[in-house]
C-alpha cells in the first residue's frame, strides 16, 4: 500500500536529513523528486558512477558494498528512512560504494536540481537541509573513523599513539 502525500511528508520529517523542514517544502520536494521501485538484487548505483543524486528509502532495504581486492564487501544494510548517496550532492565525485536492493524497495531520488529548486524558493529551508546533510555525513565519518581504529583495513599500517599538546 502506498502512503498518502502527508504520510510521506511525515516520514521525511523523521529522516535526520529532513528534520526541522516544514511540510510545504517537503511536499514541494516530493512533487519534484522521482520515486522508483526496485526489486531485490537490482543495482541502484555502482561504485565509481558519477551522479548528482541521493536516495531516501521509503520502503524495504538496501545493501551498501565497497570493493576491496576485487571483491564486494558488505558495509551495511540500510532500511526505511535511511539515506544513501548523499555525498554526491556535495563533492560531485564518483560514488564511493555500490548500492543494491536487498529486498524489494521504494526509493525517493533527490537530485541537486531538486535542492536548487528549494534554494530558489526558500533559502532558510535549503540551508537547514544542507546543514542536516553535513551533520549526517560527519556522523558517518566519525563512525567510519571508529571502525578503522578497531579494525585497520591494511596489515602494514602501524598505529601510533600521539601525545596531547600541553
Amino acid at each position: 500500500m502506498r502512503a498518502t502525500g502527508l504520510e510521506r511528508v511525515h516520514m521525511l520529517q523523521n529522516v535526520p536529513t529532513f528534520g526541522g523542514i516544514n511540510e510545504r517544502t517537503l511536499s514541494f520536494l516530493l512533487e519534484q523528486s522521482l520515486t522508483t521501485e526496485q526489486q531485490a538484487g537490482d543495482v541502484i548505483f555502482r561504485e565509481g558512477d558519477y551522479t548528482t543524486s541521493m536516495f531516501v528509502i521509503e520502503h524495504g532495504e538496501v545493501a551498501i558494498y565497497k570493493q576491496k581486492g576485487g571483491e564486494d564487501c558488505l558495509m551495511v544494510v540500510l532500511g526505511e528512512g535511511d539515506c544513501l548517496g548523499e555525498m554526491a550532492l556535495f563533492d560531485y565525485m564518483p560514488r564511493s560504494a555500490s548500492a543494491v536492493a536487498h529486498t524489494d524497495c521504494r526509493l525517493i531520488e533527490i537530485t541537486s536540481k531538486n535542492l536548487y529548486q528549494i534554494y530558489q524558493q526558500d533559502m532558510e529551508q535549503f540551508t537547514l537541509i544542507q546543514m542536516n546533510l553535513g551533520r549526517e555525513i560527519a556522523r558517518r565519518l566519525r563512525k567510519a573513523d571508529e571502525l578503522c581504529v578497531k579494525c585497520p583495513l591494511r596489515d602494514d599500517v602501524e598505529v601510533k599513539t600521539f601525545r596531547r599538546m600541553q
